[in-house]
This record gives C-alpha cells, structure tokens and sequence, in this order.
C-alpha cells in the first residue's frame, strides 16, 4: 500500500513537471512568433514615390482643357486697371455707354474663347490687380504687366505678348529742361510716377534725388504734369503717346532703358496648367495675326471718346 502511495505520488510530481515545461515552451513559442511582427512595425516604411512632374507645355490644347482649373469652374477671371490707354480703358460706344477696351481686353476675349472658357473681367486700380493676383482671386493680371523678376514671388509671368517702352515724359514748355535722364535727378523737379508700376521703380532708379510723386492712376499723373504741379513724369511708352494725341501740350521726350521691354500676362502662381494654356492662346494670336489687329483698333478706339479709370470714380 505504501509503495502503492509512493508511486502515485511520484506519477502527480511527474506531471507537474510536464505541465510546466509544457506552459514554458508555449510561452517560449508566443514570444518567438510575436518578435517579427514587433520587428515589423519598428522597421522604417519604405517612401512613397517621387510624383511625376507633368510638363503641361506638351499638351494638346484639348489635353489641356481636359486639366485647366480657374478659380470659378469654366471662367476666366481676369483683374484689370482701365486707366492705361491702348492697353485698357473705357470706350463710350454709339449710345453712349461705356465699354471696356484695348489690347489687353481684346487679348483676354481671345484667350478665355481659345481655352473654352467665359470671361470675366474685373476693374480695379493698378495695386489691385497686383494683390487680387498674388492673393488668389483672379486667375490672371492684364494691365500692361512687365514680367520683372520682384514680382516672381507674387504670380507667374506668360510669354512677351506686346513688345513695349519706357518714357520719360513732361510738358512741351519744360523741354529744354530735360536734354537727359540725369538732368531730372534733382532736387528741385517732382517727378510722378503710378503705383506699384515698374514705372516707379524706374523713377527711383534714374531720378533719386527728385521729389518722386507716387499716383494711384495714369490719368492723375496727366493732370498733374498739365496743371504744373509735376515737373515730368515716368510712363509706358504706348500709353505715354496715346496721352500726347489727346494732350497736345504733353511731350514723349526720352526713352528709359530697361531691361524687360514688353508687356506679359500676371498669372495666378502655381496654376501650371493654366499658364502653359494662356502662353499658347498668345502664340496663336501672333501667329494668326490677332495681336496686331488688337493693337491697331485700341489705337484708334483710344483717340475718341474715352473714360480712363474706374466708373465710380467718374460718378464721384
């Protein structure tokens, strides 16, 4: 009976020791199947790959309509300042209502119906058009706009679509005054200049010792070159002899070197696709001669009856 006991007793011990061994090696097991998985999300995920950069140059233009975004779905909306003869004003038509005008109008109509776009243009004074631009209101800038390189940060710049000039301009009894640039760098003379304008930056440039007169619109440096309260003044050469036809006693007397001479579109920054649309709507209104009519009718428009500047400051 005893060693019935004893054996019993040594069977149980025996199993004891099996069930832990057993317990120990699935542990063991658990853990050896758990560390590649630990492994596995401590190892680095691998980068995702670099996007390909589209080159929207390329495109057809249906390709390119396929993709083009404007700030309002199938518009163009483009800000202007309508005080720049022949660029942009405003044409009194036969029953005597104004209409926007000029070769950056006409040049908008046919870029928003090349793209298969409406168009809408919004008057605003020139630092308008500058900040609705770089803000991200409008799509694009058309106001005689020189692609200067300051202005890079602010929005993209389309190809030259109008080979332009910078002058310096006064009235014809103050002539003799200037038989150069640097004859106006003086202390004595107010010289005016727009805005915000590539003509300002030219002012400071040529002119730094001169009472330098920044204006909000083109038409207030005329006035004030007219009335003698400025002694010259720095303008876009096509504007400044729009001026002088219909302000005989206005003289166009020196031209203003500068680097970039010609005109671009303002184009929302970042907007690739648009941009590559709008440089080839002006590739194709060169090439089928559209620019030259443009440029030639806003010519003869410019010596009517105009408005220059906006409505409301008419109606003020």
């Amino acid at each position: 009976m005893k060693n019935m006991k004893k054996l019993l007793c040594m069977l149980l011990a025996l199993a004891m020791v099996l069930a832990l061994c057993a317990c120990g090696s699935s542990t063991e097991e658990a853990a050896t199947e758990e560390a590649p998985a630990e492994e596995a999300a401590e190892a680095p995920a691998e980068e995702a790959p670099a996007e390909e950069e589209v080159d929207y140059s390329a495109m057809t233009l249906d390709e390119l309509k396929a993709v083009l975004t404007t700030v309002t779905e199938g518009t163009l909306t483009v800000a202007t300042s309508p005080d720049f003869a022949p660029y942009e004003f405003y044409a009194i038509d036969e029953n005597g209502e104004p209409q926007l005008a000029g070769f950056d109008m006409a040049l908008a109509a046919y870029i928003a119906d090349y793209l298969g776009l409406e168009l809408e243009v919004i008057p605003v004074d020139f630092d308008g058009v500058l900040n609705e631009l770089a803000a991200g209101n409008v799509d694009l800038g058309m106001a005689g706009l020189s692609p200067d390189p300051t202005r890079m940060d602010a929005m993209d710049f389309s190809d030259i679509y109008y080979q332009g000039g910078q002058s310096f301009v006064t009235v014809e009894d103050k002539v003799d005054l200037f038989p150069d640039l640097e004859s106006a760098n003086n202390p004595e003379y107010s010289i005016g200049a727009q805005n915000g304008s590539i003509q300002l930056d030219l002012a400071n440039e040529y002119t730094p010792d001169a009472d330098i007169v920044p204006l909000v619109k083109v038409t207030d440096i005329v006035a004030e070159l007219l009335s003698d309260k400025l002694d010259g003044a720095f303008i876009e050469t096509a504007v400044a002899e729009n001026y002088a036809i219909t302000n005989p006693d206005l003289a166009v007397i020196l031209d203003v070197p500068y680097d970039v001479e010609g005109s671009s579109v303002g184009v929302v920054k970042g907007n690739e696709a648009l941009l590559a649309g709008v440089n080839m709507a002006i590739a194709a209104a060169i090439a089928d001669g559209s620019m030259d009519t443009f440029v030639a009718e806003a010519n003869e428009l410019s010596t009517g009856e105009i408005i220059e500047g906006l409505l409301e400051d008419q109606a003020a």
